[in-house]
């Protein structure tokens, strides 16, 4: 695509209105051309300013918007399988959110559409891959110097959850990142899931079960452990330790400026996942603008999204019950291959 990239942000939320904010002020090669949610007021707030811009309530409406050539979709998940049939019905590149749906039944929907097309439109934004820490990781254990991965030991702590929080939406909604990033890191699938908690926290919300222990085995023997704590109440943390036969490395320590005085030492840390992951982002976003306009498609597809939702199904029953839990993949199609 020649000159600069239109594209229709769906959903207006915080989400959407960051992807807004940095298309508009960071993102070279890309304008915001229509923006929609149910929300008219809140979508013509938000398209206010912006030149050309147009702001609607219909999915529909806003890609058929003058100038649209791209799509992020950032409503709520529920959402997103609609809107994704919108893009694939006028053969429009996607970024969407995760998660690509809410379950592997409607992912399977979605790479079944996508197949019928020929080609992939559909880029899943799993930031951390797009994260300087986790590109530094991932490198480091492909370059195979310390043998092979035995152990991701993870941890994914938030200062508080919304008042919605459920105990499935740890799954759901936190691990499913260390679900994307642990099959990134050791190109592996997710073979089992178990989930394990302890005593429920003082802080936790009335019948969410924080935190909890989620570990996940790989076809290839590897063990991720994952710590999720969604109400820890010091701050935002985002850490994974990889263990190999002759080695380690970890990231996510975070240390900003250290400071001293009064017989005292300490530094900040994060308490948003803005804060924290705020230039995987800028560089998720600026590399989804880079690669539509060369005609290509990059980053986690919606095998990616398919994959990390059935792990959290299987990841969601095991919390249930108990017990180890075996994911179960279709065959991996040709065109995610």
């Amino acid at each position: 695509m020649s000159g600069t990239l239109g594209v229709a942000v769906i959903g207006t939320g915080r989400m959407g209105a960051d992807h807004v904010r940095r298309i508009d002020r960071y993102v070279s090669g890309a304008r915001v051309a229509a923006v929609a949610d149910l929300d008219g007021d809140r979508a013509k707030e938000l398209s206010a300013g912006l030149p050309g811009c147009t702001a609607h309530t219909d999915v529909a409406a806003a890609l058929d918007a003058p100038g649209v050539q791209a799509v992020v979709v950032a409503s709520p998940g529920p959402a997103h399988e609609e809107a994704l049939y919108e893009a694939f019905a006028r053969e429009l590149p996607v970024l969407c959110e995760k998660p690509l749906t809410p379950d592997g039944a409607g992912a399977l929907r979605v790479m079944e559409a996508e197949q019928r097309l020929g080609r992939r439109l559909v880029q899943v934004g799993f930031m951390r891959r797009h994260d300087a820490e986790y590109e530094q990781l991932k490198s480091w254990l492909d370059a195979g110097a310390h043998g092979r991965p035995l152990f991701l030991h993870c941890r994914h702590r938030n200062v508080s959850s919304p008042s919605f929080f459920t105990s499935e939406m740890l799954v759901n909604d936190s691990v499913v990142h260390e679900v994307d990033a642990a099959r990134w890191l050791l190109g592996q699938e997710i073979a089992a899931v178990t989930v394990m908690a302890p005593a429920t926290a003082a802080g936790a919300p009335r019948g969410v079960r924080d935190p909890q222990l989620v570990l996940l085995e790989t076809v290839g023997g590897a063990i991720v452990d994952v710590e999720v704590f969604v109400n820890c109440g010091f701050g935002y943390q985002v850490q994974c330790e990889a263990v190999c036969e002759t080695g380690s490395a970890r990231i996510g320590d975070g240390w900003s400026m250290v400071t001293q005085g009064a017989g005292r030492w300490g530094g900040a840390i994060d308490q948003d996942y803005t804060v924290r992951f705020s230039n995987a982002y800028d560089r998720q976003l600026q590399r989804w603008v880079e690669a539509t306009r060369a005609g290509r498609t990059e980053g986690p597809s919606a095998w990616d999204g398919y994959a990390a939702a059935a792990v959290c199904e299987a990841g969601v029953r095991a919390q249930r019950t108990g017990v180890r839990t075996t994911v179960e993949l279709v065959e991996r199609p040709p065109l995610y291959c």
